[in-house]
């Protein structure tokens, strides 16, 4: 049998074509996913170091200025310092959920920016169950804080990592239950959805003005899901040394750290995009029209436009936040649990009500 030479590069070159193809192919999934990757960890660097800055304005006194201009650095030589540390394991704890534990806590808040639209058509899975996968997959977190505890085999430790579990529990159902209400008024769960429901109306159009009660409910129980000051229970330092923390160190004390910046960068986010009106200029469409356009061109700038918006809106969250850590004392346990299940159940369900007989009565 003779094969033709033409034909047998021909077959050749369209293989080395296919897998091209393929190679292609990967690259570009993975290349979304690597950039929203580096403005994560960009946006945290900068979260670390604007808490140290308004931290050391409230105190009056001096923030870190060495590391880099203005201390922008800090942070990252603080990660730096952490990575060459000594990776000390408890002897008698049980070494996978131990290491496991940072792990689980990263991972889940990770997978959660994946459903936040930052700009017009700029999300990287815009699925119609946005706002209750955030939800699942954010409750998988303090599961990780609880094997740490556990695995740790320290009395301290597990106590922090029962502590954020029953904080957890607490204050995901009024969070749930905000995020319904909502839902309902935009007769979706989609993310993309929420934010176009009333874009038209601007500043007017804002969910916080339809629903100020589940506003200050889901801002209330964000900061609890964060775990921030006054909800810092479950790592305590005058009562629990640093509770499901206290056994770690080298990078995965790290993971913590950045766990807790993650999540209080992705609540910040969700309140911008359920309440703040998203990538949305604030300005109302009946005025400037034109101007209402420029968010929701397919190009740079209008992509653009639209991130610089959501990230203006995120970080005044943001300020808020941390304005409130060196404002408002500790709570003790009991207090923290009778706020979430005395007060802002009810609440939460009494203005789930609310708007479900408003939907009701409109149709």
């Amino acid at each position: 049998m003779i094969i033709d030479t033409t034909e047998v590069q021909d077959i050749n070159s369209f293989s080395r074509l296919e897998s091209l193809k393929e190679v292609y192919g990967i690259i570009w999934v993975l290349v979304p996913i690597l950039t929203l990757v580096l403005g994560i960890t960009i946006g945290v660097l900068v979260i670390v170091w604007l808490e140290r800055e308004i931290s050391a304005g409230i105190q009056q006194r001096i923030g870190p200025e060495y590391a880099g201009p203005l201390g922008v650095l800090q942070a990252l030589a603080d990660g730096t310092k952490l990575l060459f540390k000594e990776n000390l394991i408890p002897s008698r704890g049980d070494i996978r959920l131990f290491s496991i534990g940072p792990s689980i806590s990263v991972i889940s808040i990770l997978v959660s920016y994946s459903v936040i639209p930052f700009g017009y058509n700029f999300v990287l899975a815009d699925i119609n169950i946005g706002v209750f996968l955030w939800i699942a997959i954010s409750s998988i977190a303090p599961i990780g804080l609880l094997m740490s505890g556990y695995g740790s085999n320290n009395k301290y430790s597990f106590l922090g990592g029962l502590r954020a579990a029953a904080q957890s529990i607490s204050y995901e159902i009024p969070l749930t239950l905000c995020v319904l209400s909502i839902s309902l008024l935009s007769n979706s769960l989609s993310t993309v959805d929420i934010v176009d429901a009333k874009s038209k109306y601007g500043f007017w159009g804002w969910n916080l003005w339809r629903q100020p009660i589940g506003f200050i409910v889901f801002l209330i129980s964000s900061l609890a899901e964060c775990e921030r000051l006054p909800f810092d229970l479950p790592e305590a330092e005058e009562e629990l040394v640093a509770g499901y923390q206290t056994e770690y160190s080298d990078i995965k004390f790290g993971l913590f750290y950045v766990a807790s910046y993650l999540n209080l960068l992705v609540s910040s986010l969700f309140v911008t995009v359920l309440y703040l009106g998203g990538w949305n200029i604030s300005i109302p469409y009946i005025f400037v029209s034109e101007l209402f356009e420029i968010n929701k061109t397919c190009g740079v700038f209008g992509t653009t436009i639209g991130i610089l918006i959501t990230l203006a809106k995120t970080y005044l969250f943001l300020f808020v936040s941390i304005t409130t850590r060196w404002t408002l004392p500790r709570l003790r346990m009991d207090q923290l649990l009778n706020l979430g299940w005395k007060f802002l159940l009810p609440i939460s369900l009494g203005n789930l009500l609310l708007t479900t007989s408003f939907r009701l009565f409109s149709l």
